[in-house]
């Protein structure tokens, strides 16, 4: 292994590189999924495996939105229906995220280091992070929810792939 001198990227491309990479194995666990268990619910105030997966989609929805428009918080935005199979849901995650990738790539550094997004943080508090900060916060919320997603994944027998390093389906050595 050599050493190679490091590189200045701008915040821009550091969450394009980390959203992309992120992206990839978000990806790659849906598609493990098992067919035919996509109402797996583990206990009763969770949402069942499909519903669950439909959470990635809606927040690139709510990235596009917080990047373009803004959010109308007098009139709060719904979810969107779950579609009828993970399939879909597949497909529609990953067709929002090439949205918010190029939404993100035809962005300026000063647009996404200065310009804000009135978003929630908190019971009965609004906060207005930059827009690269509510980038970065929805990407942290996705990998959690892609972790909540593996335990449904493991749970409907289906094979865990390396997220962050060796699973037991897919070991590195």
């Amino acid at each position: 292994m050599t050493a190679t001198e490091p590189t200045t990227q701008s915040a821009r491309q550091q969450f394009l590189d980390t959203f992309a990479h992120e992206h990839g194995t978000t990806m790659k666990v849906l598609r493990a999924y098992p067919k035919g268990k996509e109402g797996l619910k583990p206990a009763p105030k969770c949402k069942s495996a499909i519903d669950l997966a439909w959470v990635f989609a809606g927040e690139m929805g709510m990235l596009i939105t917080g990047l373009t428009t803004g959010f109308d918080w007098s009139n709060p935005p719904k979810m969107p229906s779950t579609p009828g199979s993970m399939d879909e849901v597949i497909a529609a995650f990953d067709k929002m995220y090439q949205q918010v990738a190029s939404t993100v790539s035809g962005m300026s550094e000063a647009q996404l280091t200065t310009e804000t997004v009135a978003f929630p943080s908190g019971p009965g508090q609004m906060g207005h992070p930059t827009k690269l900060q509510f980038l970065w916060f929805v990407l942290c919320d996705q990998i959690h929810h892609r972790g909540q997603f593996s335990v449904y994944l493991r749970m409907a027998e289906g094979k865990v792939p390396s997220i962050y390093g060796p699973s037991a389906d897919e070991p590195w050595m």
